[in-house]
């Protein structure tokens, strides 16, 4: 018989109905969710020249066919027949922090199960797993993870948009009637099409992700009464997904919570593994990309690590170009050997150099790819993804290796192995610099989504045979980024643009659904390698500074000035690094008339980042409004300014100086009521303030 199951995650709830027949009903979703009392008995009437029976359209996963018109969540059919399914025999289970829901079609023969997770940090993770019991294959055309009910009403959407080196662009706009969708097919997360949607509705707000790197899908359906369905789940291919009686589906995970702060405490607790089960401090990094490319001289490799050991770097990661006979991007991907010519002796040698320094050592890998030009695709030229008949589609002169393929992943398992196991190497730069295209098993038939799930499965078993190692997840940057993949790995490549202008919205967009600690944001050299830009080494420094702070430049290029004012950053990174990394502390305001605002605070320290992007348009700075946690009426100085102060002002008061030397107070309330009157900033500076109480 029907019932109702209200969950809660946090301070939001989940409020369903479960019927005889049909799918859940979604009755409430939101803070202070609950199902009424009187469901299912005061149904509410069908529509307007509608079925004569009550026929719900908020429900988790509709299907139509039998009297719902909305959009379908969960599409296939048996060779033209079975296309409809109607579930019935609901039950529902708990096994820990998640509730499964069951039920079945015995004329479609599809089970069907959806978990609902639960987390104190205040997200939800929908999942679904649908099972063929009947003989016939059934194809799926479609079967999204999960879905969500919004309320009616004007909404507002937050979406990314954006491009190679300028990933996580923030996008709001109003949220119009009608079906809403978002799809990618680019074969990872992507840098244009984030799987990643932010709701505004009246006083309530939403964050939703959907954990894949693989294609994916996000819709927003309209309902006839006004309110909406957000639905995320992955995108297949045609014929992609066939099930045999008793295969199954498992979807990835859709995620909810309210905003970014919950996200970022669920990425923490619940995504993340760390070898020796806990963060610890995140190592300042010096890559060697953009110093050397393809350039890699030993001597000259163990005199930058001397520098960087000297400049308080903490790891020394050799980037591309240590194997096969790799001088440039055409050639020798795929074998995972050591350059004998670069590395006569292999890279034992610099990895003792830099171990004796006292700093770890990281080590590129792009495990998925293949050069035609390379000993692999001369032996194992059928190991390319590909579709029989069909022009091979190069990027970058690569081509995708079939990680589906068991003797394929065991190879690249085997290669990996060999070196790590050999070496004191405790990161692996993961790096994937193509989109997807014709991604044709051995059966010819279309494999994206398990090729995604190969990735995953590589990843997971390099981490379980090594855990002592941490992955970087990089994909010409920001392109796979998600918390799929974060299950195996501890730090995302933000972005291949490195210029610190750029790093801004970056960063910014980034922290939406990223905790700071697992960005990586780099130093580099001037001017910037991607947009030819010349910024001060200030700016470049504490546009980084609150992330997983790393340099990508050559230190011996750089001047002994210039050493010495990036050592003083790196070891004021050191010192602030347990505030700006510190859970919950974190926080990232929306840029207003060109100056971004972000930092960390807690009750007894705040450091806050002001960087004015381009000039100004007002005549004066909006005054700073920032909450402090305490009490309000708690006084607060600023106890030291770092950065581009006085020098990046363009004019400043008597008053203002004195503020910002600490010699006048403020209470927590005037912060965040009245704000700060900072001086007017110089475009491409930024300071950093460390705020603590009086005592």
């Amino acid at each position: 018989m029907p019932s109702t199951l209200t969950l809660s995650a946090g301070p939001l709830s989940l409020a369903l109905g479960l019927p005889d027949r049909g799918m859940p009903e979604i009755l409430a979703f939101g803070r202070g969710a609950a199902a009424p009392g009187f469901w299912p008995d005061v149904p509410r009437s069908s529509r307007v020249n509608g079925m004569d029976i009550d026929v719900p359209s908020a429900v988790l996963l509709p299907v139509t066919g039998l009297g719902a018109f909305g959009w379908p969540a969960i599409a296939g059919h048996r060779d033209g027949r079975d296309f409809l399914l109607d579930f019935s025999g609901w039950t529902a289970r708990r096994d820990g922090a998640t509730t499964v829901l069951t039920a079945s079609d015995a004329i479609a023969g599809i089970d069907i199960e959806i978990a609902v997770r639960t987390s104190d940090t205040g997200v939800f993770g929908l999942s679904t797993r649908l099972t063929s019991v009947k003989d016939g294959v059934y194809t799926l055309d479609r079967c999204m993870a999960g879905s969500f009910l919004l309320p009616a009403g004007a909404a507002t959407a937050t979406r990314f948009t954006g491009m190679w080196g300028r990933e996580f662009q923030i996008r709001r706009h109003p949220l119009a009637p009608g079906l809403a969708l978002q799809e990618s097919r680019r074969g990872r997360t992507s840098h244009d099409r984030q799987p990643y949607l932010g709701i505004d509705a009246g006083n309530a707000r939403f964050a939703f992700h959907l954990g894949w790197s693989g294609n994916h899908l996000v819709a927003v359906d309209t309902l006839d009464d006004g309110r909406r369905l957000v639905h995320l789940g992955a995108l297949f291919e045609p014929g992609e997904i066939r099930l045999a009686r008793n295969q199954s589906y498992q979807s990835p995970i859709a995620y909810a919570a309210e905003d970014a702060a919950a996200l970022h405490t669920f990425v923490r607790s619940e995504i993340l593994s760390w070898p020796g089960g806990a963060m610890s401090p995140r190592p300042v990094t010096l890559n060697t990309w953009e110093g050397n490319y393809f350039d890699h001289r030993l001597d000259s490799l163990k005199a930058q690590a001397d520098a960087a050991a000297a400049l308080g770097i903490e790891r020394f990661v050799l980037d591309d170009g240590w194997f096969g006979r790799r001088d440039d991007d055409t050639t020798s991907l795929g074998d995972w050997t050591v350059d004998r010519r670069k590395y006569p002796d292999g890279l034992k040698p610099l990895v003792d150099h830099v171990t004796s320094l006292g700093m770890q050592f990281g080590l590129w890998f792009e495990p998925e790819m293949v050069n035609e030009e390379s000993d692999l695709y001369r032996v194992h030229p059928d190991w390319a993804l590909k579709v029989e008949g069909r022009p091979l589609l190069r990027s970058r002169h690569q081509l995708v290796l079939d990680l589906t393929r068991p003797d394929v992943a065991d190879y690249l398992f085997d290669r990996m192995s060999a070196v790590l196991g050999s070496l004191a190497v405790s990161y692996v730069k993961w790096d994937m610099n193509r989109d997807l295209t014709h991604v044709g098993g051995a059966d010819g038939r279309a494999a994206t989504t398990a090729q995604t799930r190969a990735v995953h499965a590589l990843m997971a078993r390099i981490r379980a045979t090594f855990p002592h190692v941490e992955i970087e997840s990089c994909a010409s940057g920001g392109g796979r980024t998600d918390y799929g993949a974060l299950v195996s790995t501890q730090r995302v490549w933000t972005s291949d643009g490195t210029d610190a202008l750029e790093r801004l919205e970056i960063q910014r967009g980034a922290s939406l659904f990223l905790p700071p600690e697992i960005m990586g944001a780099h130093v580099s050299a001037n001017p910037s390698h991607q947009t030819g830009r010349t910024l001060s080494l200030t700016f470049r420094a504490l546009v980084a500074l609150a992330y997983h702070l790393g340099v990508e430049l050559n230190p011996l290029d750089m001047t002994a000035a210039e050493r010495t004012e990036l050592a003083g950053f790196i070891a004021l990174h050191k010192r602030l690094r347990p505030l700006l990394h510190a859970p919950g502390a974190n926080f990232n305001l929306d840029p207003r008339d060109g100056r971004y605002v972000w930092g960390a605070k807690t009750a007894d320290h705040a450091a806050v980042f002001v960087a004015q992007g381009p000039a100004m348009i007002g005549e004066q700075p909006e005054p700073l409004t920032l909450g402090l946690p305490g009490a309000p009426e708690r006084l607060w100085r600023i106890a030291a300014a770092h950065g581009d102060c006085p020098s990046g002002f363009i004019r400043m008061s008597d008053g203002q100086r004195r503020l910002l030397s600490g010699e006048l107070t403020f209470s927590a309330a005037a912060l965040a009521g009245a704000g700060l009157p900072l001086p007017m900033q110089r475009p491409e500076t930024a300071l950093l303030l460390e705020l603590e109480p009086v005592r």
